[in-house]
């Protein structure tokens, strides 16, 4: 394989931010958890291949479905309930990066825009009942401050983000489609070249949530932990390298850091949240179009005070 610049060509359909994982689970009654948030507002997974790469200058349009399931409740006393949630998303990322550096590297700004659907019913030892769902658009993502750098042999981003709380969301309700908080988040992207040609990769995604508190429920929710990881190699399927494939091991983890505060919260049972997930990736890169797609599918383990599953993620994005 000759040596090439992959760069932005392998992180279009990749780069950016996915949010708004609805967790209707919230309902559970598990007594450590009652109160949401089961999860952080970002979605796990989304940047858990070529993090650090930012596309090249001009505009870029990403599409990607994703397909959050949970079939386990996880934590100490949540009884005989076996809860089912699905959660699909399809977010639109718009990002837009300049032709003039700052401090050595490209600038760019990125919008996202989800749209939600979402089901939960419990089943107990003797029946299955529905808990509640939503459908709509949900809170929005917007990253004002993006800059990257194009290393010898290494590609690392550097951004403010925050999410805004543009989806439905009435306390109490069971067909919310937002969280109903603001949540400020800086993010980084790593991904280092473990070969010359840059066919052999590690990336990572780290993103720290800060939450404000919870309009109808005065609740303050914890601070989360992000982490996005991949170990990926590029495989070309035709000599000319036109059509390159891209496949390896992918992961996150998610972790709540800090309590819960405000009404009907136990400072006694914190219960904070933990996700672990591992999985497979995928990805056709057409470096000539500036077109890549991708798969992904992780499956949880380990989890605690949260449901368990798995998610699945499908991509596509071209760069103007």
């Amino acid at each position: 394989m000759k040596r090439i610049a992959l760069g932005s060509l392998i992180s279009t359909a990749f780069w950016g931010i996915a949010m708004g994982l609805l967790i209707v689970a919230s309902g559970i009654p598990c007594h450590a958890q009652s109160l949401p948030p089961l999860r952080g507002v970002y979605t796990p997974g989304f940047n858990a291949t070529n993090s650090g790469v930012m596309p090249d200058p001009g505009f870029t349009y990403s599409n990607t479905f994703l397909d959050y399931s949970f079939n386990q409740a996880k934590c100490t006393v949540c009884g005989e309930l076996d809860p089912n949630v699905d959660v699909l998303i399809d977010v639109n990322v718009f990002m837009w990066v300049s032709k003039k550096k700052i401090l050595g590297g490209n600038y760019g700004l990125v919008a996202g825009l989800s749209v939600t659907n979402s089901a939960l019913s419990l089943a107990g030892e003797e029946n299955q009942s529905t808990v509640g769902g939503g459908g709509g658009f949900a809170d929005s993502f917007y990253q004002p401050v993006t800059m990257g750098w194009h290393l010898k042999r290494a590609d690392i981003t550097a951004a403010y983000a925050f999410f805004a709380p543009t989806g439905r969301f009435t306390a109490g309700a069971s067909n919310n489609t937002g969280s109903g908080h603001w949540t400020n988040a800086p993010t980084a992207g790593e991904t280092f070249y473990l070969t010359k040609n840059k066919g052999t990769a590690f990336s990572a995604y780290e993103m720290y949530e800060f939450h404000t508190t919870q309009e109808g429920t005065n609740i303050h929710p914890g601070q989360t932990f992000d982490v996005d990881y991949s170990l990926t190699q590029i495989l070309p399927l035709q000599k000319d390298m036109h059509t390159l494939l891209q496949v390896g091991v992918v992961g996150y983890g998610q972790w709540q850091t800090s309590n819960n505060s405000g009404p009907g919260v136990d400072p006694q049972h914190p219960g904070h949240y933990r996700v672990n997930a591992i999985g497979g990736a995928a990805n056709i890169i057409l470096p000539v179009r500036k077109v890549a797609l991708g798969f992904k599918l992780m499956k949880e383990f380990s989890n605690s005070y949260t449901v368990q599953g798995y998610s699945l993620q499908i991509s596509g994005a071209i760069t103007f």
